[in-house]
């Protein structure tokens, strides 16, 4: 395991690299106020070490008499910054020459390039914030709807970690009450003793069966769904794409076959997260690359949580449409049934004993495209939406811990309920706080840690 002290200082870049406004190198560490004194000008001539926490001075950024850039520099004091460490935040030009040759002046006077993760990382070990909300600072940063960084902020605020807490402090209240019965045996517990405990118990299951109730929604959520858009040549899958997107992504020609290769995009939908496939029609492959397509487009929709099937209203259906029924038989699908601007052949009986959702639409015109977008959210929603009130765990690791501390705790109830020794329970009772106790970072490895923050920008 690697030393997990606060010994050096770390910098990093942590805005995104490229053009734009401001851009921000950042130092954490005891000697964050020494190194900007060496790289940093104030017109007043004071140095950075002697400015007050929580304030903003302008200056330049110099290397050997060569003014590098014109800044901003913050100040925030330890313990009171975010990684309870003294910080530096350099508001440099955000043009990446300027970014770079900051950091490594930085870096030549003392400071080690931050890993990823790294000050988020020691704001969760100098104790400023626990492990669930280390994990909410990468929720947020990853949020692609409001829904999604509301889940993160929650967590940020630290509603799952006074809820585990919660849960965690009614076990080892019942642990106490369990090993004073087995220091002291000559005082058996009584029956309603064991009543009254297995009903604690109970209470603790139930409320972490609560916890995981909607983390199916809750990672949907955050992660998204994939939804395919198929059907054969010229039924307007990409008009359907740019309705939903509302621009013009695709191109839209009365020409079949003008997609020849999947084209993704990401859009919010009712607060989801939904990947969003146009496909290449399903038709005879006329050379190499239509076979590549048809391959991908095929490869799609195995992959995809929904499907939208389009028909062309004005058409009778075609072989290629049975195909497409037949491979979507197992799918949550939609069927649409395009073009109701124009006269109507298609033989709507055909489907519909076939698909439970049929929305009429005309993509070109955006008929229906918001009835299309609702019926996508209950598919997804199930017809439940969790009150303002739940709180939802999105993070699988916290999942699997949660169910896995259930499963004991119900184990422990029945043990009582069946009056094994008590020896037995508070072992079981034991491993179930190590679980909690491992989503909130009071036990960990450095494994995990590594894991955790691996996945993190090099300057959070």
């Amino acid at each position: 395991m690697r030393d997990l002290s606060l010994t050096d200082t770390i910098a990093a870049i942590s805005t995104s690299i490229g053009e734009g406004g401001i851009g921000i190198v950042r130092l954490s560490g005891k000697e964050a106020l020494k190194i900007s004194d060496r790289v940093f000008v104030s017109p007043s001539g004071k140095k950075a070490s002697s400015f007050k926490t929580y304030t903003t001075h302008y200056g330049t950024i110099v290397k050997n008499g060569k003014m590098i850039d014109e800044v901003i520099l913050t100040i925030m004091r330890g313990p009171k910054s975010y990684t309870r460490e003294d910080v530096v935040e350099i508001n440099c030009h955000g043009g990446i020459i300027a970014l770079r040759d900051t950091l490594n002046l930085v870096l030549e006077n003392g400071a080690r390039l931050a890993e990823p993760g790294e000050f988020t990382k020691r704001a969760f070990i100098s104790g400023r914030i626990d492990l669930t909300q280390a994990e909410a600072v990468l929720d947020i940063i990853r949020a692609k709807t409001d829904a999604a960084l509301k889940i993160g902020m929650e967590q940020l605020k630290g509603a799952l970690s006074r809820q585990i807490n919660k849960e965690r402090g009614s076990l080892l209240n019942i642990l106490t009450e369990l090993e004073a019965s087995i220091d002291f045996p000559e005082e058996e517990i009584s029956r309603l003793d064991l009543k009254m405990l297995s009903g604690k118990v109970g209470e603790v299951e139930q409320e972490l069966e609560k916890l995981v109730k909607d983390s199916k929604l809750a990672r949907i959520l955050r992660e998204g769904i994939h939804v395919v858009i198929c059907g054969k040549p010229n039924v307007g899958k990409s008009s359907l794409l740019n309705a939903l997107l509302k621009e013009e992504r695709s191109i839209v020609t009365p020409v079949a076959g003008t997609t020849r290769d999947t084209i993704e995009e990401v859009i919010d939908i009712k607060g989801i997260p939904v990947r969003i496939v146009d496909t290449a029609g399903i038709l005879e492959p006329r050379d190499l690359v239509e076979k590549k397509a048809i391959q991908r487009a095929s490869s799609q929709i195995d992959l995809a949580d929904v499907a939208l099937i389009l028909f062309d209203g004005s058409r009778k259906l075609a072989k290629e449409d049975l195909f497409l029924i037949h491979k979507l038989k197992k799918k949550k699908a939609i069927a649409l049934i395009n073009k109701i601007d124009l006269k109507q052949k298609i033989e709507r009986s055909k489907l519909q004993g076939l698909f439970k959702v049929i929305i009429d639409i005309s993509a070109k015109k955006m008929t229906n495209i918001g009835i299309l977008e609702q019926a996508i959210a209950d598919l997804v929603y199930g017809g439940h939406i969790a009150g303002a009130e739940s709180l939802m765990v999105a993070n699988l690791r916290y999942i699997k811990m949660i169910q896995k501390a259930k499963i004991i705790i119900a184990e422990a109830r029945e043990s009582l309920d069946n009056k094994l020794p008590p020896e037995f329970i508070a072992q079981g009772i034991k491993e179930a706080l190590g679980c909690l106790d491992e989503i909130l970072g009071k036990k960990f490895s450095e494994d995990l840690l590594d894991k955790i923050f691996a996945e993190f920008c090099i300057g959070k």
